[in-house]
């Protein structure tokens, strides 16, 4: 049996994970302790009855405690271990002065010069990574709508870059456009577009272009799988008879299309959103927030300040605060685009 000394001994996570593991079990059975006791105040004559009725209510809930049990390990621990590392001073470089600081992360982390710039790079690359994806995504769907000859072939090759990972994405376009020996530079210097070597990776501006463009070359079969899927649900006998009503082709897009694929298109959106905003890998891989911040976002920044800078304190006020952007998201574009309506006629 593990005494008290030894249990003070332990990692302060390991010491956490007793504990929320202690507090699921101790509520699981509380709860079939209280349904024990309702089970026992019964009188005799409604036992049998009420003892059915009840097996049946939480069957369901029986099968599904283990998987609930293990989601709220893998996922609400690590969340509320970030909770808690928000509001204290954790640094690995310093492992014996882990205290509690209040909102001093917070503070630090308005108070950090660079931030202005951090979140206007965030809000411009997740907004033109989506409008890229959709649009193109969008297009792609309708060309490969119809039959064509090759069909096929082109649709595997569309939907090739689905099938690579960041990190071979990010290494392609970081060989692609470097300065000295890109292969961009030398096309663009053959066709004459430019005159000498431009560093894309090394400047201002351009460095979060290459980023975004590589995003969007990422995401474009995403759109176009999910919409090309919306657009072959459509009813046949629908199109036929806006063809025989006369329809336009703008009309038909608006009130028969798009009304169809709108549900859609609003989840599409919003999960690729979310995928964008939480993304850091394509930049760490390509720039690694250079140069001088200019190509850094908030999921980056995150990722540097706890993976380059070991503060684990700042990286988590920093994740909380990424967490609470996204759910003010999720509400207000659902609410917004009014989703619950959606595909209503």
């Amino acid at each position: 049996m593990i005494s008290f000394e030894t249990a003070a001994s332990l990692p302060s996570g390991i010491k956490n994970m007793v504990i929320l593991i202690s507090f699921l079990v101790f509520f699981t059975l509380l709860c079939i302790g209280g349904m024990l006791i309702i089970n026992n105040s019964v009188g005799k004559s409604g036992k049998q009855l009420f003892r059915m009725n009840t097996a049946k209510k939480i069957e369901p809930f029986a099968f599904l405690m283990p998987t609930v049990i293990l989601l709220l390990i893998m996922f609400g621990f690590p969340l509320i271990r970030t909770l808690i590392m928000a509001f204290q001073n954790y640094k690995l470089t310093q492992p014996n002065k882990i205290y509690f600081n209040s909102f001093a992360n917070f503070k630090n982390l308005f108070s950090d010069s660079d931030i202005g710039l951090i979140i206007r790079n965030s809000f411009i690359y997740v907004i033109c990574s989506v409008i890229g994806q959709f649009l193109l995504g969008m297009g792609l769907a309708f060309a490969l709508k119809k039959p064509f000859r090759g069909r096929g072939l082109y649709q595997s090759i569309v939907f090739l870059p689905w099938a690579f990972s960041a990190f071979v994405i990010g290494l392609m376009y970081r060989w692609s456009f470097n300065g000295e020996y890109g292969v961009i530079n030398d096309l663009l210097i053959r066709l004459g577009a430019i005159s000498e070597k431009t560093a894309w990776l090394g400047t201002p501006g351009l460095s979060l272009i290459v980023v975004m463009l590589a995003m969007i070359w990422m995401g474009v079969p995403f759109f176009a799988i999910m919409i090309l899927a919306a657009l072959q649900s459509i009813p046949h006998d629908i199109y036929e008879a806006s063809y025989l009503d006369g329809c336009s082709p703008a009309r038909r897009f608006f009130q028969i299309i798009l009304p169809y694929i709108k549900p859609t298109i609003i989840v599409t959106l919003l999960l690729r959103t979310i995928w964008i905003f939480n993304s850091f890998d394509m930049i760490v891989i390509i720039t690694n927030g250079g140069p001088a911040n200019y190509s850094q976002t908030l999921p980056s920044y995150m990722y540097t300040k706890a993976f380059a800078a070991y503060d684990f304190g700042l990286a988590s006020a920093l994740g909380v605060i990424l967490m609470g952007i996204l759910a003010v998201y999720v509400a207000v574009f659902l609410t917004a685009t009014k989703y619950n309506s959606a595909g209503d006629f």
